[in-house]
């Protein structure tokens, strides 16, 4: 199981140092919430689950480290209502 030890949040990235010694890193632009969140906002995160993911309570978004592994972006709604509007 992959279980998140520590986590870095830059302008560009989520990174999760996980227990075993491994890294994940993603780009902040997977998560259109964390992408439009503000620097405090970002920083103000828990792990959860035994190590399990992150949440970020300020914005209700919660990431798995499995997620992370093998996930994709996450589709930002506006986007979709958007792109359906279009058709």
């Amino acid at each position: 199981m992959l279980m998140i030890k520590t986590v870095a949040i830059t302008d560009k990235t989520i990174t999760a140092y996980l227990v075993d010694g491994r890294t994940i890193s993603v780009p902040l632009a997977w998560s259109w919430r964390l992408s439009e969140a503000t620097p405090e906002q970002r920083l103000n995160y828990e792990i959860i689950g035994d190590g399990q993911g992150i949440h970020w309570p300020d914005i209700d978004e919660d990431i798995s480290a499995e997620g992370m592994l093998y996930g994709v972006p996450a589709p930002n709604p506006r986007h979709l209502r958007v792109l359906s509007a279009a058709v």
